[in-house]
């Protein structure tokens, strides 16, 4: 498999499907709700729908999982994991911090990772062993060495509701011990701003595939550290995400524990 050549598809799959998002921004007439909060729109749908022609054109045979149309299996162990606008309600509100998460894997082994930030211009990719780069020029993590020195990132679940309380602890921790926290609205930014040194450390819950694949292994492959919260190996099918420089890996660890347990987690 030539993985370059892959790298230059997906990128080109980016592009094009950041192309529909351009073209729709500030005009959507129609949002669907998949959940109380979680939106979708004809730009997630047009977005998809270019970025999986692209890449089939060139690659046939290769399974495709995509967060709206789902999974379909291809004839090699090969998939492209696919998130065509993440940050859809960002987007719906005409706020810029969006983007395209493009992975490849074979079989569990993220080996490409393209995000695109459309109207921002910013390209993230990754070779698995190969570094990463933003716009071909390579970067690395902050070299930040405690969380006091830190600016942290963070999101919220769709059904934070359910589990608010973890959610919030969690969040006055890391309010207390750092710098600053930041919610972008965008797990595959959040996950390029700690490759490129820009956040020290990023947590999560309930994530989907689409919304990591990519994102982990461009901040990994730029010297970050991921694991759940319990500093276990991080897959991109588990519910928790921990991204650090890797200094501050075992602080965040420590503040990700919590006092009111809810059923929900587990």
């Amino acid at each position: 498999m030539d993985l370059e050549l892959a790298k230059r598809v997906g990128i080109a799959a980016a592009y094009k499907g950041g192309n529909v998002l351009r073209s729709l921004y500030g005009k959507l007439f129609k949002i669907n709700k998949k959940g109380a909060i979680d939106l979708v729109t004809e730009a997630d749908t047009g977005s998809e729908k270019v970025i999986i022609e692209t890449i089939s054109k060139v690659f046939p045979d290769h399974a495709i999982l995509a967060e709206e149309s789902g999974f379909n299996k291809g004839d090699s162990d090969f998939t492209w994991i696919i998130d065509p606008l993440d940050g859809t309600t960002n987007f719906t509100h005409q706020l810029n911090l969006f983007s395209i998460s493009i992975a490849l894997s074979l079989k569990e082994d993220i080996a490409i990772g393209v995000v695109l930030i459309p109207l921002t211009g910013e390209l993230f990719t990754a070779i698995k062993g190969q570094g990463t780069e933003l716009n071909s020029r390579p970067v690395k993590v902050s070299a930040s060495e405690t969380v006091s020195d830190s600016l942290l990132v963070t999101g919220f679940p769709y059904d934070h509701n359910t589990i608010h309380g973890p959610v919030m602890e969690r969040f006055s921790n890391c309010l207390k011990a750092s710098q600053g926290i930041r919610r972008l609205g965008s797990a595959a930014i959040d996950l390029c701003f700690v490759a490129c040194g820009r956040f020290d450390g990023f947590w999560e819950q309930n994530l989907k595939p689409w919304d990591t694949a990519a994102g982990v292994l461009i901040a990994e492959e730029a010297g970050a550290v991921v694991t759940d919260f319990s500093n276990r190996s991080f897959s991109i099918d588990k519910k928790e995400i921990l991204a650090t420089n890797g200094n501050i890996h075992n602080e965040m660890v420590s503040l990700m524990e919590i006092t009111r347990v809810s059923h929900e987690e587990f």
